[in-house]
């Protein structure tokens, strides 16, 4: 069961979304606020793994509080007003809805919650260290750290080439991703490329090759690069 809780400012929705969310099985709606700081408190006490979450609250917005939380859920972001979907999605929400919302909406934006639950859940049992998971426009990809031949940094997106697959773009900064990998299995080469290390194939006037592709090393990653290198990471 997906443990779930409302913030909005407005009554009448979280009752909407109390009568959606019943419609599911899956879905486990356990209260409603119409504040940020009772949210917020209750949040301190509880865990819970999906919230919903209007934009426009009178004490705080939604995104702000959102961000303040310490233990982040899922978030779906319910909301009159269009122009903050691309923060939505910087802040890797599952589903933006605008309301007002249609039942069958909301079955898509709870399903890609089970989705990105199960993927997650799954990943723990598994053991996260042999693959990361990525957020591709409103849903979960899985990438098989073996498969990571290097990344590349293009403006605010990352380019993942992958050995004999389609490469993945994914909205993310290089630093965010580095947290997510082994620092002695991937290494930042450059401004704009990480390498898998076990994907080297040569390294020579400080260009690193990789199936066929020659990448730059940095100077300021020339010292990081040889530590891995030796073994001294």
């Amino acid at each position: 069961m997906i443990k779930t809780i409302a913030v909005d400012d407005e009554p009448l929705a979280l009752d909407i979304i109390e009568v959606f969310c019943k419609k599911f099985d899956f879905i486990d709606f356990e209260k409603g606020f119409t504040g940020t700081g009772t949210a917020l408190r209750y949040l301190e006490k509880n865990n819970i793994d999906l919230l919903f979450l209007d934009i426009n609250m009178p004490a705080m917005s939604g995104i702000d509080f959102y961000k303040s939380l310490q233990h982040k859920p899922m978030l779906i972001f319910t909301t009159s007003y269009s122009e903050y979907a691309l923060e939505s999605y910087e802040l890797d929400a599952v589903d933006y809805l605008l309301k007002p919302f249609t039942p069958e909406r909301f079955g898509k934006a709870v399903t890609r919650a089970r989705e990105m639950y199960n993927l997650v859940h799954n990943a723990t049992a598994a053991g996260q260290s042999k693959y990361i998971l990525l957020k591709v426009d409103y849903g979960m990809v899985k990438v098989l750290l073996t498969d990571i031949l290097f990344i590349e940094g293009l403006d605010n997106y990352l380019k993942i080439h992958l050995q004999g697959q389609a490469p993945v773009v994914v909205r993310l900064t290089m630093k965010a991703l580095m947290e997510k990998l082994n620092e002695k299995e991937f290494v930042r080469v450059h401004r704009s490329y990480i390498v898998s290390v076990s994907r080297i194939e040569s390294l020579k006037q400080k260009i690193i090759t990789i199936a066929g592709e020659e990448i730059p090393v940095g100077k300021n990653y020339e010292a990081g690069l040889m530590d891995v290198l030796s073994g001294n990471n």
